[in-house]
């Protein structure tokens, strides 16, 4: 079995028992501008937990959830059914009232 193929069945599976599923949107919290222009391994890895809605076909929005102690932005992804996009806005809206 595919790669690909695992992971739309583990999304599918799971997005069964819930409206969305939650996550980073980067494994660490973004990088200063021109931070990592000499590592370009360690950019393409920082987009690593975007590619899996990607892959599944699920739709993806990230939103931002909040600071690093440096006062670098953090995200927050969500993720949810295929055609699904209004209850992703609809919980990104809810998520941004509520960390207002």
């Amino acid at each position: 079995m595919r790669v690909r193929t695992l992971i739309k069945q583990g999304f599918d599976e799971a997005l069964k028992r819930c409206d969305a599923v939650v996550m980073p949107t980067a494994p660490t919290p973004a990088f200063r501008l021109g931070e990592k222009i000499s590592d370009p391994l360690e950019m393409y890895l920082s987009d690593i937990y975007t590619i899996s809605a990607n892959l599944a076909g699920v739709p993806a929005l990230s939103v931002p959830c909040g600071r690093s102690p440096e006062g670098l932005p953090i995200g927050l992804q969500l993720l949810a059914r295929p055609f699904e996009e209004a209850t992703l806005l609809r919980l990104a809206y809810a998520y941004e009232q509520a960390a207002a």
